[in-house]
């Protein structure tokens, strides 16, 4: 997709980018590293430079199960948060006079079009595994971008329904914690209503 009901990455994305590869291969230096180019974010210009490439965020600890090892659990990098990614989407869209286009049933509607962007990647290919190891490079950046797109679309639409997003989904885990809890629910997929006592 490329306009603004489109793609986010090309038109409407959180600040103009651009992608420098840096000389030696093999080294974190041929890493793209995303610079956002709108005046005055030189803050968030300097977190969003990543030493990281895509997919492979920092690893957290899993608990031990049956006393084996389990696999490290993939961590996002702590900024931008979303409170940062909210006003740079506020002020690219400011920018560009596009709030008069920017809605809440536009948004959704372009953000249920970014998800089926997703799902286009994934289609036909079966069960895949976790960290989509056979994956070709090309793709997994593909899914990167479509799904940065559903999330900036996903903030945009909450600011414009006044929801505070992370607080929100404080409070859904809270009510997710009492819905099943975890003596009642460990290891079944069963919804909630199946476990009322």
């Amino acid at each position: 997709a490329e306009g603004c009901g489109g793609s986010l990455t090309r038109v409407c994305a959180v600040g103009e980018t651009r992608v420098e590869q840096g000389r030696s291969a093999g080294t974190l230096e041929n890493r793209p590293k995303i610079l956002l180019s709108s005046p005055g974010d030189s803050d968030v210009r300097a977190m969003a430079e990543r030493e990281t490439p895509i997919g492979e965020a920092s690893r957290s600890p899993v608990p031990q199960e049956n006393g084996l090892s389990a696999p490290p659990r993939f961590s996002f990098s702590a900024q931008p948060t979303l409170e940062d990614i909210r006003r740079l989407q506020a002020q690219f869209t400011d920018e560009r006079d596009w709030n008069q286009y920017h809605q809440p049933r536009n948004l959704l509607l372009a953000m249920v079009g970014e998800v089926g962007e997703v799902a286009e990647l994934f289609q036909w290919k079966g069960e895949v595994a976790e960290g989509l190891p056979d994956w070709p490079e090309h793709e997994r950046k593909q899914l990167a971008q479509e799904l940065s797109d559903v999330l900036i679309y996903l903030v945009e639409l909450a600011e414009k329904c006044h929801v505070d997003l992370p607080r929100a989904v404080l409070e859904k885990m809270d009510i997710n914690r009492q819905k099943y809890p975890a003596s009642k629910v460990h290891g079944s997929a069963k919804k909630y209503t199946e476990y009322q006592d």
